[in-house]
């Protein structure tokens, strides 16, 4: 018996006529590598997260793409896109907005923030101030924003896509605990690869990519594909699988602060978007295992004795994945 069949218990595909979804996300990802080169699996990740209705952070040094992708993955979709230049001077209200008094009604309007977009594209998010940061939870986890004792929904897709660099470097304060658990992944996107920056200097030195980057999607294309992956099958022995490792981190000496329950909920949904994205219509262990490091590992802290040792939360999760047993089929 094939791993597919003993995964999904019949060993099929995708349910119905998924052509449709998955040409929608074939070419939102071949958009985006036009811009992004030499880099699937960061792009996979941040389509995962996209399609998994979650919200990505990309965490790296300057210079290296951090907001080439994030600008490439909102113009590859035909929706709304906003930009938050995150600076110590930035206000909460400047994110989601303020009501303003208009004395010849006599009333208050609500005039709405950058945030209020379907792709919202925070710059250098860890230059503000953890209040201004804070402002992003709400809607972050609840897809609305409360302002003067009024609520406002925010309408779907809504992704954060949050850039920040290294928390070592000079003028960044580290994002919260709370605030680092509501990105359901983060990524590196690192150096190019010596070929991919000959290439680079030939197509980016004149011009940017993204001048010649088109919609090739529409807003309800990705709402279509988030609901197709929330039908994907997730069996009892992967659900278990996830549990377990999501226990692993809150019992591993390594570590002082293990997941949440938030992350086992963005693991198994994430999880979800990637076997969509191969064109299943289940989770296999496989899934669980690619996505362990860039959904657990930002929301992890070491202990003393494990920052002694140099070992970093995506080391600690790696060796866990390689220890845990693989899950019964059945």
């Amino acid at each position: 018996m094939s791993l597919d069949t003993r995964y999904n218990g019949h060993g099929d595909g995708l349910p119905g006529n998924p052509d449709g979804v998955l040409a929608t996300a074939a070419r939102i990802r071949q958009a985006i590598e036009t811009v992004i080169e030499g880099k699937p699996d960061v792009v996979r990740i941040a389509l995962t997260v996209l399609f998994a209705e979650g919200h990505l952070l990309i965490e790296d040094i300057p210079g290296v793409g951090k907001t080439m992708l994030a600008k490439a993955l909102g113009r590859a979709v035909n929706c709304s896109v906003q930009r938050i230049q995150f600076t110590p001077d930035l206000l909460p209200a400047d994110i989601t907005g303020v009501s303003v008094y208009h004395q010849e009604r006599h009333e208050f309007e609500f005039n709405p923030g950058p945030v209020f977009a379907n792709i919202v594209l925070g710059d250098e998010i860890n230059r503000a101030s953890p209040k201004t940061q804070s402002a992003l939870l709400e809607c972050m986890e609840e897809t609305q924003v409360s302002v003067d004792g009024a609520t406002h929904s925010l309408e779907r897709p809504f992704m954060v896509v949050a850039t920040q660099n290294p928390a070592d470097m000079e003028g960044t304060y580290p994002l919260p605990e709370a605030q680092r658990d509501r990105f359901m992944a983060r990524i590196s996107v690192g150096y190019p690869t010596p070929q991919a920056e000959l290439d680079m200097i030939d197509t980016h030195s004149s011009r940017s990519p993204l001048d010649d980057l088109r919609a090739v999607a529409e807003a309800a294309d990705v709402r279509t594909m988030v609901d197709h992956v929330r039908t994907i099958h997730v069996a009892s022995g992967i659900r278990r699988y996830a549990v377990d490792l999501i226990s692993a981190t809150r019992t591993s000496s390594a570590l002082r602060l293990g997941a949440s329950p938030r992350a086992t909920l963005h693991l198994v949904r994430a999880a979800r978007a990637y076997a969509a994205l191969e064109g299943r219509s289940y989770v296999v262990p496989d899934d669980i295992q690619a996505l362990a490091v860039p959904v657990l590992a930002h929301r992890l802290l070491p202990s003393p004795e494990a920052q002694m040792e140099r070992r970093t939360p995506e080391r600690v999760v790696s060796d866990i994945v390689a220890h845990l047993p693989i899950p019964s089929p059945r």
